[in-house]
């Protein structure tokens, strides 16, 4: 018998667009002997609908407004069907959202109310890897090396001679590049301010790390983790804004992700090692994208964990798998079995 598999995408943050191009490409390679798929689209403005799929244009197709029930005696959607409403249960939910009120831990506690096993970080892990601030202080207490770094809250006024330039300046709980910027000189320090309270109240100031981007995507859960092959970032210029152009299917103005990384062995798997390890020091489950700096005297330094990666045709982490011999389809595969039983087979 087919798996029933909810497919949340869309979502109200910034991210929305992202989110729905991760669940076509999920859709694409979503094996129908396997699955029975429900797609449930969530628009900018917050509303539950049950469509045909996450087609270009979804939200003005033939869609029903839906619910996820937290009644673990229903164990899945209530769909609104003529003023009545008729129950579709659910075997497992891949949450594919984005940013803020997906991977903040906001629709893991919905999931966990509901009683239906889902792919990805449970609450805790969200909520800690989605604050950068938090995620600093935990892995750092691990042993983890992270930059400097300071929080500001939504009042608090900021001497701006007490940094060393360039800094970073980024909302603390936000999404992809939105509403970051490098700060070169202290005059530029209020405006970054103004641009970083416009996705969150909370603000972090951070020094700059001299280094290469690196990433690696790790799949799995506590001992039992499966990792892709490192990525690099090679800039021409200015910083790394992931998912900011307007169409990154064609590629990015200033960024060319390095799959496998031009990086030494020893380098690689001390990446590998060090992603594996803040992993497990910030709890994560099921997946996660960790993003960090190499430095030239070989340090790994953490940058920031996305808990539910991009998944479309040009997302780092769904490269870093193929790369390593995980395609797509197996990547799924893996996530639904972590949800299911906690483990990849």
């Amino acid at each position: 018998m087919d798996m029933k598999i909810g497919i949340l995408f869309g979502g109200c943050s910034e991210e929305h667009p992202i989110s729905v191009k991760s669940a076509q490409e999920i859709a694409q390679h979503l094996d129908a002997e396997k699955y029975e798929p429900y797609y449930i689209g969530i628009t900018t403005s917050g509303a539950w609908m049950l469509c045909d799929g996450p087609a270009v244009g979804w939200e003005t197709g033939d869609c029903r407004p839906v619910v996820l029930s937290p009644d673990r005696g229903v164990h899945g959607l209530l769909v609104l069907e003529q003023g009545r409403y008729e129950t579709i249960s659910l075997d497992v939910v891949l949450p594919v959202l984005h940013g803020k009120l997906g991977e903040d831990g906001a629709i893991q506690g919905l999931l966990e109310l509901s009683g239906i096993p889902y792919a990805g970080c449970d609450i805790q892990g969200s909520a800690l890897c989605m604050d950068k601030s938090l995620a600093y202080i935990v892995a750092g207490s691990a042993g983890i090396a992270t930059p400097n770094f300071w929080t500001v809250s939504a009042d608090e006024n900021i001497d701006a001679d007490q940094f060393s330039y360039p800094v970073f300046v980024k909302p603390a709980r936000s999404g992809s590049s939105f509403g970051v910027s490098k700060v070169s000189r202290k005059e530029e320090l209020p405006s970054a301010m103004e641009f970083a309270r416009q996705y969150d109240s909370k603000v972090l100031i951070e020094e700059a790390v001299v280094g290469s981007e690196v990433g690696c995507a790790v799949l799995g859960n506590d001992l039992d983790l499966v990792v892709g092959e490192v990525d690099r970032i090679a800039l021409t210029h200015g910083f790394f804004r992931i998912h900011q152009e307007s169409s990154p299917e064609t590629g990015s103005d200033n960024s060319t992700p390095i799959v496998p990384a031009d990086i030494s062995a020893e380098a690689r798997s001390l990446v590998q090692e060090t992603a594996k390890a803040i992993y497990r020091a910030l709890r994560c489950r099921g997946i996660a994208r960790v993003d960090m700096f190499l430095t030239e005297d070989g340090e790994v330094v953490l940058n920031e964990v996305n808990t539910f990666p991009g998944m479309t045709s040009y997302s780092r982490y769904p490269r870093m798998m193929a790369a390593a011999g995980m395609p797509m389809a197996e990547v799924i595969d893996a996530m639904v079995s972590l949800a299911v039983t906690g483990k990849l087979r």
